[in-house]
C-alpha cells in the first residue's frame, strides 16, 4: 500500500498496480520456462555483481527497474528481499514460485527464508525437495546438510556435506560444516581425507570442534 500511495501522489494514478515493475506480489507475468534474453542477462549480471559486492539495496533497485518475467529474476528478488530484512515478503515470493513453478531453486529459496525465521522443520522439508530436484547443486546439498546437522541427523548430514564438498571442489562454508559432521560422527578417517584432499588446516579443525559443541556434543 505504501508503494501504491506514493505512485498516486506522484500523479501516476492511471498506471495499474500490475504494471509496476517492483510489485513484489505480481507473478502474473512470470513464465516458468522462459529463456533469458540477452538484454535480461545483462541486467542479471549487473545485479549479481552488486550482490557479490554486498550492495544488496542497489541490486534490489536494479532488479526492480524492469519487469521481472523469468524465474531467475524472481529468485534473485526473493533473495534480495531476505537479505535486506524483508523476510515476510521473501517468503511470499518464494512460496509463489513454488506454487507456480516448483523448481528446485524455488524450494531452496523458500527453505532458506524459513530457516532464517527459525522454522527449521519446514525449512528442512523444502530443502529436501530442492535436493531431489537439483541433486548436483553444491549449495543446495550444503544447506540441506547443515539443517540435517541442526536436527541431529549427523550421518545423513555427513553424506550430503561430503557430496557438496566434492561438487564444490572444497570451497566455501561446506568445509566447516563437513568437518563438524565428521566430528559428530567420530569419522576420523573423513577428517584425514579432508586434510589430504582439501588442505583442512589445524585452525579450521579447531574452529569446527568449537562449532560441534554447539550442535550437542
Amino acid at each position: 500500500m505504501g508503494i501504491m500511495a506514493s505512485v498516486l501522489m506522484a500523479g501516476c494514478a492511471s498506471q495499474a498496480p500490475s504494471e509496476l515493475p517492483g510489485d513484489p506480489y505480481d507473478l502474473d507475468r512470470l513464465n516458468c520456462s522462459a529463456r533469458i534474453q540477452p538484454e535480461q542477462q545483462v541486467q542479471l549480471d549487473m545485479v549479481d555483481n552488486l550482490m557479490n559486492r554486498e550492495r544488496n539495496h542497489a541490486a534490489l533497485a536494479q532488479l526492480e527497474a524492469k519487469p521481472m518475467e523469468t524465474v531467475d529474476h524472481w529468485v534473485r528478488y526473493g533473495q534480495l528481499q531476505a537479505s535486506t530484512g524483508h523476510l515476510g515478503e521473501a517468503e511470499t515470493i518464494f512460496q509463489g514460485l513454488v506454487d507456480r513453478c516448483g523448481t528446485g531453486r524455488s524450494h531452496h529459496g523458500l527453505g532458506m527464508v524459513l530457516l532464517k525465521q527459525d522454522k527449521v522443520l519446514k525449512a528442512l522439508h523444502h530443502l529436501e525437495i530442492a535436493r531431489e530436484r537439483t541433486p548436483a547443486s553444491a549449495q543446495v546439498r550444503n544447506d540441506y546438510g547443515y539443517v540435517l546437522l541442526m536436527v541431529g541427523d549427523y550421518e545423513d548430514a555427513a553424506y550430503e556435506l561430503r557430496t557438496a564438498m566434492e561438487l564444490g571442489d572444497g570451497k566455501g562454508p561446506v568445509r566447516q560444516n563437513l568437518a563438524v559432521a565428521y566430528l559428530l560422527t567420530d569419522n576420523w578417517g573423513g577428517l584425514e581425507w579432508m586434510k589430504k584432499q582439501y588442505d583442512l588446516s589445524s585452525e579450521e579443525r579447531a574452529y569446527a570442534e568449537r562449532l560441534a559443541e554447539q550442535f550437542g556434543r
